[in-house]
């Protein structure tokens, strides 16, 4: 009964039903689920399945976001049984993120953060327009995996750079893989800026966020 109960689960993430992935997440805790369990075998598998059709060009943007926001709701209401009972959800790793000074852009950047809390890193959304001394000092404080930068505008993407140059003259650039992402980014921007890693989605993100912490 639990495994189908999980796979409930799973399919409401799949097919976009966020209302139905509350209702069951809370019907697995009233059945005796572990919330654990209900992270890794119903939760996290969903989002897998999205993030592949994403990739595969089966599912769109408006798919991915609708699944993140069912995965975000499941987790507030098992994140304070977690806690209750002394457990904590596997970390893959910690990530400090946010949109460079001079840049409000919102959107792609908050979708990054949600697919990277829903694959299972710690997530410290820092806004947007940023100043580069709050991203040292957030890396600092957390000791972060992962930093993304995120620049919409030609004009705000040599903040970038500008905080690659702060993280190595605060003494921690190795210390933390900096992710850059945003429309007028490319791989060769994230060479020329001696960044760690470019990303041109969310799912992109996840995925080379995994294989940098590796």
């Amino acid at each position: 009964m639990s495994s189908e109960l999980l796979n409930k689960i799973t399919i409401s993430i799949v097919e976009g039903r966020p209302d139905e992935t509350v209702d069951l997440t809370r019907q697995a805790l009233v059945d005796g689920l572990e919330p654990l369990t209900i992270i890794d075998e119903g939760l996290t598998v969903g989002m897998n399945i999205v993030g592949d059709k994403f990739q595969t060009c089966e599912y769109y943007l408006p798919h991915l976001i609708i699944a993140a926001s069912g995965m975000k709701q499941a987790m507030e209401i098992l994140e304070p049984e977690l806690q209750s009972r002394q457990q904590e959800a596997e970390s893959a790793g910690v990530v400090v993120i946010g949109s460079v000074a001079g840049d409000i852009h919102e959107i792609g950047k908050s979708l990054v953060g949600t697919m990277m809390s829903a694959s299972g890193f710690q997530v410290h959304d820092l806004g947007v327009d940023v100043p580069t001394e709050v991203f040292i000092a957030k890396v600092k404080e957390t000791g972060a995996d992962i930093l993304g930068l995120s620049a919409l505008l030609t004009t705000t993407m040599t903040v970038q750079r500008q905080v690659i140059r702060e993280l190595e003259e605060a003494g921690i650039r190795d210390q933390v893989k900096v992710v850059i992402g945003g429309a007028p980014i490319s791989q060769e921007w994230a060479n020329t800026i001696g960044a760690d890693g470019y990303a041109e989605d969310a799912v992109g993100s996840v995925e080379l966020a995994k294989q940098l912490v590796v």
